[in-house]
């Protein structure tokens, strides 16, 4: 109550910072899954089609859990948010969805990797088992990590008054990137053995299965919604990210000849999607407590959110080749020079930011133009395009710079 009782400039002030604090701890903190990324260069020459994976497996903690917060934010602002350890509870039915939607989205993103690769004629790949494994198990094991951080974020911001709208993207970006990684070169290990591979594999879709049924035939209300009406776009976010994941494959060359440029990958999309995940929580909660509208031109809030996110990015892209070439230098990666790293990041990051506010805007709007929840909808597809985009801006970036 005492936050809505400051001045509205000042509230959007302090959501500025408070944002774009998380902001640069999220760009920072995604230089663990870049230097992880950089230094595994061999297991992604033995394992064809795993760089391809990446976008779309880190994506999934994005969309999953940053639709958690921002559910959980909207409940903080409307006043019907309870911290309880209840079955029932808004708490437990929210972790139990999102843990049953990360198994079976793995898999399903496994099977459509496979079959993505086909199509577009990438080869040769890992099999079908080996996706399985990989995407599966290395989703599943991140995903108790990044409910544990998404949670105690929400505790944080229910004890000390901030806004979760503006630090639960960021937060879940900084945790999927720095976890995910990780996940999917540990599931790794399990991959390639003639028996054990499709054994699990086989283990990993059953308990998918299993739970998607559970999950969308369950008796508590609040689980069985968020089941039916996620999966459907989490599997249209997936194909969004696996064509992400394609258009930075087909450049591995590059990414291998300048490592530095692996090292500022994860950060680079991870930036755009929290951006856009940020734009679109607080969209949302203005939505639906009425303080913006829904109109084909942006009202005053919503403008104020659009020119927000705008004046963060700018710095935002800058400190990102800024660190990503210390730390690869640091690292012993090799890469363009300074000028050129930071030039990369900054032109392909502006560009994305014109996707950014176009796709967070109209999707959120779509959203609720068609009558569904814009917290669970709006931070998958908004996330998801801007992997799209952001990959295409990088690439983009990087022949513009002359670096290919």
């Amino acid at each position: 109550m005492q936050a809505l009782s400051r001045p509205r400039w000042l509230r959007e002030l302090l959501a500025v910072r408070s944002a774009f604090a998380a902001l640069v701890l999220a760009a920072v903190a995604s230089l663990v899954a870049g230097l992880i990324l950089a230094s595994i260069t061999d297991t992604l020459e033995e394992l064809p089609g795993l760089l391809l994976l990446v976008p779309a497996a880190i994506a999934v903690k994005g969309n999953i859990f940053g639709a958690l917060g921002s559910r959980l934010g909207t409940a903080i602002h409307a006043g019907t948010f309870r911290l309880s350890r209840r079955r029932d509870s808004l708490v437990s039915q929210n972790a139990a969805a999102s843990l049953a939607l990360s198994l079976g989205i793995g898999v399903m993103l496994a099977v459509m990797a496979k079959g993505t690769a086909l199509v577009f004629d990438i080869s040769p790949t890992m099999g079908l088992a080996d996706f399985v494994v990989v995407s599966a198990l290395g989703c599943l094991i991140a995903a108790f990590v990044v409910l544990a951080i998404t949670l105690a974020t929400t505790a944080a911001a229910v004890r000390f008054g901030w806004d979760l709208d503006n630090v639960v993207a960021p937060m879940v970006t900084v945790s999927g990137d720095v976890v995910t990684l990780p996940s999917l070169v540990l599931a790794a290990e399990l991959a390639g053995f003639e028996t054990l591979t499709p054994a699990v594999a086989w283990t990993l879709a059953l308990a998918a299965a299993a739970s998607a049924v559970w999950g969308l035939r369950s008796r508590l209300a609040e689980l069985r919604r968020i089941m039916r009406e996620s999966i459907p776009v989490l599997l249209v976010a997936g194909l969004l990210d696996l064509v992400a994941g394609i258009t930075v494959e087909k450049r591995l060359d590059d990414f291998v000849a300048f490592p530095a440029l692996l090292v500022m990958l994860p950060g680079f999309l991870s930036t755009a999607g929290a951006l856009g995940g940020v734009l679109s929580s607080r969209l949302s909660t203005k939505l639906h407590l009425g303080l913006a509208r829904p109109a084909a031109l942006p009202s005053g809030g919503a403008r104020v959110d659009l020119g927000t996110t705008f004046a963060l990015a700018a710095p935002l892209f800058a400190l990102l080749g800024l660190v990503s070439s210390a730390a690869a230098g640091l690292a012993g990666h090799s890469g363009p020079s300074l000028a050129d790293l930071v030039a990369v990041a900054l032109l392909g990051g502006l560009l994305a930011t014109l996707v950014i506010v176009v796709v967070a805007y109209y999707g959120t709007l779509a959203a609720v133009r068609f009558g569904v929840d814009p917290d669970t909808y709006g931070i998958p597809v908004v996330t998801s395009s801007l992997d799209l985009a952001g990959a295409f801006t990088l690439i983009v970036a990087i022949v513009v710079v002359g670096l290919a």
